[in-house]
């Protein structure tokens, strides 16, 4: 299912590893050291590419060896824990989503990490989350999606790719602000939710938007209504929720880099500046086409403002839902 974006992405990366000059050894203490990505998705898609574009450009600018590693499971969890297990060197980063950090503390009982006890680095990309429909619903625009939806009641079901995410949790206020009754059916990633749409299983859902674009563009699968501030480049003709006049259906999803409490701050700040370097390069940006994804770039002491900022927004969602998720 992401093959397509994949092979773009990957190809794009062809001379990334002459982009950026190589540090010394006798300035910076990373040169000649082993640096481990831990990607905390699924091997294969967004997250990971995201993680291996930006890898080939640091590890260069750093004078290391990154490697990238997937370690999934519980929406992220793992990876956090794993990093907080290591020693606080600089050699762990976790490649984490914003669900992963801002909604897990509020989902997961018994977690034995909390936001402060990670460093932020940078809020690298972020993108809209869509909603989808299957091109045999005869809805074409969001209120004949709501027309559609109250017109079976009892019969329907909204998909996200992931309990405890934001596509989750827009299925459950799509409810709530227009008094529907449609069942979550959370997937276990996009690649069966687009699967399952596809194959007229599941009908209609919130995806995030770098794995459903090449399907959205053949035209296999239908967009509603994107849940950005603005409309996004890659599909300029859906309406977003706000200019439909419902702001409150505002939200992106986002992947960046953080660190273990305690890391050496000039460690932070080599692999920070290595970071928005990487960001700003056209190369890397050319990369990052395919996957869909806007450079945001937000660092430092302005990403953990905006982590906690999210965190208050989705931690009273997930309060007012009850919902509590199981590993």
């Amino acid at each position: 299912m992401l093959q397509l974006i994949r092979a773009l992405a990957l190809s794009a990366l062809a001379g990334l590893a002459l982009a950026a000059t190589p540090a010394s050894a006798q300035t910076n203490p990373l040169a000649g050291q082993t640096i481990k990505f831990y990607v905390g998705a699924a091997p294969g898609g967004p997250v990971e590419l995201y993680a291996r574009i930006l890898g080939d450009y640091m590890s260069q600018a750093l004078g290391a060896n990154i490697v990238v590693e997937t370690r999934p499971g519980a929406n992220g969890v793992v990876a956090a824990q794993f990093v907080q297990d290591q020693p606080a060197d600089g050699h762990a980063v976790w490649v984490a989503t914003q669900s992963m950090i801002e909604i897990n503390p509020f989902v997961y009982a018994d977690l034995r990490w909390k936001i402060d006890d990670f460093i932020p680095v940078i809020k690298g990309v972020e993108a809209p989350i869509v909603l989808v429909v299957n091109p045999e619903v005869p809805a074409k625009t969001l209120p004949e999606v709501i027309a559609w939806a109250k017109a079976n009641p009892g019969k329907l079901s909204i998909s996200s790719y992931s309990p405890g995410t934001p596509g989750h949790f827009l299925g459950v206020q799509m409810n709530e602000r227009f008094g529907l009754d449609f069942a979550q059916v959370p997937y276990k990633g996009s690649a069966p939710q687009i699967t399952d749409t596809l194959g007229g299983y599941s009908k209609i859902g919130f995806f995030q938007t770098a794995p459903v674009i090449p399907q959205l563009k053949a035209g296999a699968l239908r967009a509603i209504a994107v849940t950005g501030a603005t409309r996004f480049s890659p599909m300029p003709d859906t309406p977003t929720f706000t200019e439909l006049g419902y702001p409150d259906f505002l939200a992106t999803v986002w992947y960046g880099l953080l660190m273990k409490k305690g890391t050496p701050p000039d460690i932070v700040a080599r692999i920070m500046a290595a970071a928005k370097a990487a960001h700003a390069d056209a190369k890397v940006r050319a990369a990052l086409d395919p996957l869909g994804l806007d450079v945001v770039a937000v660092t430092g002491d302005n990403f953990g403002k905006a982590i906690h900022a999210g965190a208050d927004h989705w931690g009273a969602i997930v309060k007012k839902t009850g919902f509590k998720a199981s590993e």
